[in-house]
């Protein structure tokens, strides 16, 4: 059934203007789309990701979006923490923090939100 089909990414803002400036400004993708003032496609890899208007942004209190950026998550952290990203730490059993990255054996993770609340993370993965 859908185990051939492509997946798209969506994520629900109150303010495209506001995401805009975060998702292409901070953290880089490019917009390929603008659907007026309901949504903006972004591509990112080979995937877009649909951002679109919602009252209920930001109410997902897991993560809602997961960068797959392999073994130089240190260094996307770091960029990204020169953009202005602040990092989320949490505190899960089996993992320590080393910096902003969480880590659990060979698996590697760093979390941050969006201006809505959204968790994204970055994983070495």
């Amino acid at each position: 059934m859908l185990g051939d089909k492509d997946v798209i990414a969506t994520v629900a803002v109150k303010d495209l203007a506001v995401a805009r400036k975060f998702y292409e400004g901070k953290l880089g993708l490019a917009v390929t789309d603008e659907a007026g003032s309901e949504a903006i496609t972004f591509q990112s890899g080979k995937a877009p990701l649909i951002v679109y208007r919602s009252q209920y942004a930001g109410t997902n209190k897991a993560t809602a979006l997961n960068w797959r950026v392999g073994d130089g998550i240190e260094k996307e952290v770091a960029l990204l923490r020169e953009k202005g990203i602040v990092f989320e730490h949490y505190d899960f059993p089996g993992m320590t923090l080393q910096g902003d990255v969480h880590v659990m054996g060979t698996m590697k993770t760093a979390w941050f939100k969006d201006p809505d609340g959204n968790i994204i993370s970055l994983m070495s993965f």
